[in-house]
């Protein structure tokens, strides 16, 4: 009878949208690091796909906390004219440009993939292949409020539309067990004082719906409370970043969780 060896069991992180609420993203970085957990796939949808890229590039987390925390909303949007958003997110591919290089997918540090919807047909797309830049401005592209992304013949705007927690592609790379961070489903929303507040929440509302099958097929679901945080103001960032820390360290520290953790890590199929 002959000896095999057991390979190592992957973990895969799925980072949702939920536009300045990506910030809690960051905690739940460091909590992961400090756990020392290991990330072999990353995935993103909306802020989370912006969040992904620097994961799949290689930033530690503190590199990446220092960027949000000087991110202001006009570092990644400008007023647009044209007849399909108000405004255009093309600052958010020269940021990433400037910060990352114009890396593409075939050479992350981390194999990654993000989410966004082809607005002529609904059908949701995969992004894995070509340049960052373009997929996460296509994956950040809330409807009504970004000019849609043209990104290999298709026309792309927010995946929060069809996979707001992107469990799918993690399922595709193969990985043995799912970490999702959902930044919506305990969310208050606030009344809303403008235009981009009103189509924000609408948006809201509708990818809640998309969102409950996803996150149940998480394996370890982190969901921060962000209840009457505003989706817009990024002054409120630190405080973000801390709730999504304290969220997850928690969340990992239960016992069950840290015994699956630690069969997965083992080899241990039956987590």
């Amino acid at each position: 009878m002959g000896i095999f060896k057991k390979e190592k069991k992957t973990i895969g992180l799925a980072l949702g949208g939920g536009g300045v609420l990506g910030a809690a993203h960051v905690g739940v970085l460091r909590a992961l690091a400090e756990n020392n957990i290991p990330i072999d796939y990353v995935s993103g949808t909306s802020i989370g796909a912006f969040v992904a890229s620097f994961v799949a590039a290689g930033k530690g987390w503190k590199e990446i906390e220092e960027i949000a925390k000087q991110l202001k909303w006009l570092d990644v949007s400008k007023i647009s004219f044209p007849k399909m958003g108000l405004l255009s997110n093309k600052k958010m591919g020269t940021l990433l440009q400037e910060t990352i290089g114009d890396i593409r997918f075939e050479d992350t540090v981390i194999p990654a993939a993000m989410i966004a919807a082809d607005i002529t047909n609904g059908e949701k797309k995969i992004l894995k292949t070509g340049d960052i830049a373009s997929a996460v401005m296509a994956s950040t592209c809330i409807p009504g409020i970004f000019t849609p992304i043209q990104r290999e013949g298709d026309l792309l705007v927010d995946g929060g539309i069809v996979e707001n927690i992107p469990v799918s592609p993690l399922k595709d790379f193969g990985a043995d067990i799912i970490i999702a961070v959902d930044l919506i489903s305990h969310r208050y929303i606030q009344k809303p004082e403008n235009i981009i507040e009103v189509l924000l929440n609408t948006f809201d509302f509708m990818i809640m719906n998309v969102s409950k099958g996803y996150a149940q097929q998480a394996d370890i679901l982190i969901t921060p409370n962000l209840s009457g945080a505003s989706r817009v103001d990024t002054d409120q960032t630190p405080e973000l970043i801390d709730i999504g820390y304290q969220t997850a360290k928690d969340v990992l520290s239960r016992d069950s969780i840290r015994k699956k953790l630690k069969m997965i890590r083992s080899g241990n199929s039956k987590p």
